[in-house]
């Protein structure tokens, strides 16, 4: 029994084959014009469906780590800052730290790639097979106290506990509610020798306890993050402000 273009495709659909309807027609048309032989026209179909699948998987884990934009360390401009700590970012981007339930803290001035780096290698992660959990730290906080007012905290940590890694990103950012420091102590205490943390900020060590409103809590917290962990410093120019200075250009070539 032989089928037609459009009763494979029917056939197809029902078996959720769509990488293979979607490259059908023209494996056929190679077949037909002997640029391949059966077998490897066949071949080539179940390759076309693993790599459909295996694209929408990514898809979908990227979707769900709360990753808001993809990043490359590919595009980052290295030359344009020598200050920023090349050596270590791709040392963390082998995802060593990983398996080894290491964290890593990037401190420095706005603008110098911190958040670049560590959703690039957070997006690393996610093509590799790990589950990440991405979260501005404003954001965070928010979420925790929305999850405890509606009674499902212990489903939110148990969120957060079962990634691989998790990023907290621009942490003192904007100001935080005077029980975050208590929030992120939890979070990481619970991740604890168990599970990878990066964590990023503008902000020195120093001005934690202040920022958080106690010094009390922020030592343990820094402990926590320092004690299997790479420190990070990004200092020199900033991206921001060469990327406004290249618009203003572009407009007044323009104007």
């Amino acid at each position: 029994m032989s089928m037609s273009i459009p009763e494979l495709h029917r056939a197809l659909r029902s078996l959720r084959l769509s990488g293979m309807i979607a490259t059908l027609d023209a494996r056929a048309m190679q077949v037909s014009q002997h640029e391949m032989n059966f077998l490897e026209g066949l071949s080539w179909l179940v390759q076309d469906e693993l790599d459909r699948r295996r694209s929408r998987l990514l898809d979908r884990r990227f979707s769900t780590s709360g990753l808001p934009e993809r990043k490359d360390l590919n595009a980052f401009d290295w030359a344009y800052n020598p200050k920023v700590p090349k050596r270590e970012v791709l040392d963390l981007a082998t995802l060593k730290f990983i398996e080894a339930k290491e964290g890593a803290l990037m401190i420095g001035q706005p603008g110098t790639g911190k958040s670049h780096c560590a959703k690039a290698i957070a997006q690393l992660a996610v093509q590799r097979g790990y589950k990440v959990f991405y979260r501005e730290a404003h954001v965070l906080v928010q979420e925790i106290h929305e999850a405890r007012e509606f009674g499902e905290l212990r489903k939110y940590r148990t969120q957060i506990n079962a990634a691989d890694l998790m990023v907290i990103d621009d942490l003192f950012l904007r100001k935080l509610p005077a029980t975050a420091g208590d929030e992120l102590a939890e979070v990481l205490m619970s991740r604890y020798e168990k599970s990878s943390v990066v964590l990023t900020s503008n902000r020195s060590v120093d001005d934690w306890g202040k920022l958080l409103g106690d010094v009390v809590v922020a030592a343990p917290l820094l402990d926590r993050i320092m004690h299997h962990g790479h420190m990070l410093r990004f200092e020199g120019k900033s991206w921001r402000l060469r990327e406004a200075a290249e618009r203003l250009a572009k407009r007044a070539a323009t104007a």
